[in-house]
């Protein structure tokens, strides 16, 4: 029976979800109490079948998780349509591809700034406090208009918020993220009411304002977006390209082809960074109506979990799926989820990537792991907390 929080599967879940594979169907877990879609055929359908949604519980007492739970209920990510329908076609008005893009000279030159820190302090840094996880940070508050000085305050709200999607988070983590959820709703609430007295091209002020067939956000929906946007604007970013460069890194022959042609490889390698070791793992849903997941009756009230991360290593579907390989083409992974959920910041963090990644490679020609990389505690969101490199 896999145990999600056994250091052995954070380590490596990579054997183990493949146990889960060769069931070719979901899976009970009794002391989870949910279905298991492991494969890339259940997992992807757990994503987009119209009879499982994205169903927030408030969690209780409403007097500690407040909050917490209007900044989830509320948001893009778990409500259902009509709500969703509503919600993401306000934000996309405003969150669109078009803006993205047209922040590629910014990105630059955010990223070419860290990469002269990093070049300034020596040989020896950190690749993700000094560059993976800076980068979107600054991006996204650039976009939604936080000011520079309070992006050091940004990160730990994140953190401490997402680590409530962990299985069973304990209670030091469940206080930190009802302290988080309240100062940061706050924060953005006052940022709000600033921008609806004097309007700034930035993306608060643009929320504040879109308008579809008379609707509008509310204020709830306008700060948990926000903040939503912020959460999964960075972490997709800073975890799918710390996993991805120590896959990298680790292999010698897949290096050498990057690094000797990072401008052919690099937008493959983004992909392959994204599958390899996806940065989210495990996404539960909710049966409103009773169905059916290859041959699996899920009955109305039931959860069953999409298995990202064991998706993408499915060999069904991908030709050496174990393996590492930075021109992989096709790469049908769903590393950003899929249907209705697929995850609206996917675009601006495969942008990132893009310019980041041929930056580092062609700055720091040879770059290598100064030591063992320290892995983050969680199964869920993966990732590192610590990657020393030297140049």
């Amino acid at each position: 029976m896999i145990d999600f929080r056994d250091p052995d599967v954070i380590r490596d879940p990579y054997p183990h979800l493949k146990e889960l594979r060769d069931f070719d169907k979901p899976f009970w877990h009794p002391d989870l109490e949910v279905f298991l879609a492991a494969t890339h055929r259940d997992a992807n359908e757990v994503l987009r079948n119209k009879s499982l949604g994205r169903i927030y519980i408030d969690r209780a007492p409403e007097s500690e998780w407040g909050v917490f739970n209007w900044l989830h209920s509320d948001s893009i990510l778990d409500s259902e349509p009509p709500k969703h329908t509503r919600l993401r076609g306000l934000v996309l008005k405003a969150f669109n591809r078009g803006r993205m893009e047209g922040m590629r000279s910014q990105i630059e030159a955010i990223a070419s700034e860290l990469l002269d820190e990093i070049e300034n302090k020596g040989g020896e840094f950190d690749l993700i406090a000094d560059y993976a996880e800076p980068l979107p940070v600054k991006v996204i508050a650039l976009l939604l208009g936080f000011p520079p000085e309070d992006e050091y305050l940004l990160r730990p709200w994140s953190q401490a918020i997402v680590k409530m999607y962990e299985v069973n988070p304990p209670r030091e983590h469940q206080l930190a993220a009802q302290k988080a959820a309240n100062e940061f709703a706050e924060y953005v609430h006052t940022l709000m009411l600033e921008r609806k007295r004097e309007p700034k091209p930035d993306l608060i002020t643009d929320l504040s304002q879109v308008h579809e067939a008379g609707e509008q956000l509310s204020t709830h929906e306008l700060i948990a977006t926000c903040i939503l946007l912020l959460n999964a604007g960075h972490e997709a970013s800073v975890n799918g390209f710390g996993n991805g460069m120590v896959a990298l890194l680790r292999n010698e022959a897949e290096r050498a082809r990057l690094f000797n042609d990072p401008d052919k490889f690099s937008p493959t390698a983004v992909e392959e960074f994204l599958r390899f070791d996806s940065p989210l793992q495990y996404f539960e849903r909710t049966a409103i109506n009773e169905c059916e997941i290859s041959g699996v009756t899920v009955k109305q009230g039931q959860k069953i979990v999409s298995l990202l991360g064991s998706a993408n290593r499915d060999e069904s579907v991908f030709e050496r799926a174990d393996q590492f390989d930075v021109s992989r083409q096709p790469n049908p992974h769903i590393g950003f989820g899929a249907g209705i959920h697929f995850c609206v910041g996917a675009p601006l963090a495969r942008l990132e990537m893009s310019i980041s990644l041929p930056l580092l490679i062609k700055r720091f020609p040879n770059l290598n792991l100064a030591r063992e990389p320290q892995r983050r505690p969680a199964f869920s969101l993966r990732g590192y907390t610590k990657v020393m490199a030297n140049f």
